[in-house]
């Protein structure tokens, strides 16, 4: 078993914008409206904002790959690119999309271990992730791992307000 994990450029932007959009439907479609899914869609994952994204500086996006194919990727915030404000000393982990098939196979703690090797090489003290309060096995895997919830907020999928569980993890 092969993993690497490369950073996302410009030029990546059209499977970014892929990847992004199967891995949140194919998680996502179950528990969600028709109508909401394809609102949240159609506004997070557009080229503009995807663009946009991807040339603020505060963040970043990596693809990770199992045998020489994209299994999924990271994106973490620094800074004001962070969607809540936890500080100076923080790194957000916004997103951790695994391909379906490519799930339970270790790949979610290579992009965590990715996530604290930058927020150490940044000096950050902490990183923190939001997840949805009825993803169990999300909220499982992070517990497992050292994070726990340390508050709560608004999450709109299309015009439906859900929760996001705040999780946090000190570095040492």
């Amino acid at each position: 078993m092969t993993i690497n994990i490369k950073k996302c450029c410009r030029e990546d932007l059209p499977i970014l914008q892929e990847i992004s959009i199967e891995t949140y439907d194919k998680t996502f479609q179950d528990q969600n409206s028709p109508e909401n899914m394809k609102a949240y869609l159609e506004r997070a994952f557009n080229v503009k904002q995807l663009e946009k994204e991807l040339s603020d500086s505060s963040s970043e996006f990596f693809f990770i790959y199992l045998n020489k194919e994209l299994a999924g990727y990271l994106k973490v915030n620094i800074n004001d690119a962070q969607s809540e404000k936890m500080g100076d000393e923080s790194l957000e982990i916004e997103r951790i999309y695994i391909r379906y098939t490519f799930q339970r196979k270790g790949l979610g703690k290579y992009l965590i271990n990715k996530a604290m090797e930058i927020a150490r090489s940044q000096n950050k003290k902490n990183i923190w992730l939001g997840v949805w309060e009825e993803n169990e096995n999300a909220i499982d895997f992070y517990k497992k791992i050292g994070f726990v919830q340390s508050g709560a907020h608004s999450f709109y999928m299309g015009d439906e307000e859900q929760t996001d569980l705040i999780m946090k993890k000190t570095l040492v």
